[in-house]
């Protein structure tokens, strides 16, 4: 109870300027705020003349509320250079999903670093179970193409060609008109329809905001709310695998590596302002569940895997498009879920058979009976208070 509190008084905070507007027009309304002076030209009052009829006053219209629509989806590899590239340079390669990913914000994981080879590439001559991708810099025009606004490099790839290419994919996204984020204390505003958008990532690596340190979590979530009216959170959190598609409580380890209590986490980060909870990192989809009234989708699967780079053998090959929409206060007020499959050569393509949408159902039932959200046979999606 007191996180829930503690959460909605720092949302109420969010926009002071717009609460004293308000103020000030009741002031004004109540004859409360200051007189305004006669023009010098106009005639003293006539003491004999009979007072003017009052004119009914019309109630101030009230300002529409903003709602603005938010697209996402799970791991994206374009290619893997040199030799496993898509065919026509990429040309095309997200056209069977554009329409799919249409939104004010559009929003995707990007799985690998947009760079000329470094030198830097983590898999040595002798590395077994290591895998490294890149992309060609210009690969970034084919994210513009298909109506990407912003890209999360918080990952275990971010890094696969060092600093050098971690820069140069920024360099890289920049160069067409695209944002990033994920870097150690970054936070994103983007200015969607006049609401401002705030987008941090997060992953256990050192490159990235912390999904591990949820005190140092937190405090880039505090602080983001301050410097926007939504705040969405990208992670990259859970265990690999076709079969790591449960979400249960505590921590997930794979490889060695602390890959996070992603309930906990994702909870934390909502008590600490979020608004939304874009997951990723299992390669495969999990369940979704609603928490104070706001989206947690804890891993929207493989989205794109160029030149073969991700498996889609089964439900690896399964991801979708979620698409939520916001009131700038945060409000839930719609979403949706698109299923999306990689074809033969790992492009995204729409699922007429659903079967993401079918497992995201079977997923959430099972491991969210009660805060789980609520899918349509369309693929709407509505909190469980809500049908």
């Amino acid at each position: 109870m007191y996180a829930a509190a503690f959460r909605d008084a720092r949302r109420s905070r969010r926009r002071p300027a717009a609460a004293l507007g308000v103020l000030l027009a009741l002031l004004l309304a109540t004859g409360c705020g200051p007189a305004a002076e006669s023009p010098a030209w106009q005639p003293a009052d006539d003491p004999t003349a009979a007072p003017a009829p009052a004119s009914p006053s019309a109630p101030p219209a009230a300002e529409e509320e903003k709602v603005v629509s938010l697209s996402a989806t799970g791991d994206i590899i374009i290619g893997n250079a040199p030799n496993r590239l898509p065919p026509n340079g990429g040309k095309g390669f997200f056209d069977g999903v554009k329409t799919a990913l249409e939104a004010d914000l559009v929003m995707g994981n990007l799985e690998e670093p947009l760079t000329v080879d470094t030198g830097a590439g983590k898999c040595g001559a002798n590395s077994t179970r290591c895998f490294q991708f890149r992309a060609p810099p210009e690969y970034a025009a084919h994210l513009s193409d298909a109506g990407f606004h912003l890209l999360n490099q918080a990952n275990n790839h971010g890094y696969d060609y060092g600093p050098a290419g971690y820069k140069n994919t920024q360099k890289a996204l920049e160069e067409h008109g695209l944002k990033h984020t994920g870097a150690p204390d970054q936070i994103t505003v983007v200015d969607v329809k006049g609401v401002k958008v705030a987008v941090a990532g997060f992953s256990s690596y050192v490159w990235s905001n912390s999904l591990v340190d949820i005190d140092a979590a937190t405090k880039v979530i505090e602080k983001a709310a301050t410097m926007a009216d939504l705040v969405v959170v990208q992670v990259h959190m859970g265990a690999e695998g076709s079969e790591k598609t449960r979400v249960k409580p505590g921590t997930e380890m794979f490889l060695g590596e602390n890959r996070g209590d992603p309930v906990k986490f994702s909870r934390a980060m909502i008590d600490a302002g979020a608004d939304l909870i874009v997951g990723h990192g299992p390669h495969v989809l999990r369940a979704m569940e609603f928490y104070q009234g706001r989206l947690i989708a804890y891993s929207l699967g493989n989205f794109a895997g160029g030149g073969n780079s991700l498996s889609n053998n089964g439900r690896l090959g399964w991801g979708g498009v979620l698409k939520v929409s916001l009131k700038a206060d945060g409000t839930f007020v719609e979403g949706s879920f698109a299923s999306t499959y990689m074809n033969s050569i790992g492009k995204p393509v729409t699922d007429p058979d659903d079967r993401g949408l079918g497992l995201l159902k079977t997923l959430t039932g099972q491991d969210f009976p009660k805060t789980g959200a609520r899918f349509a046979a369309d693929g709407a999606i509505s909190a469980p208070d809500a049908g």
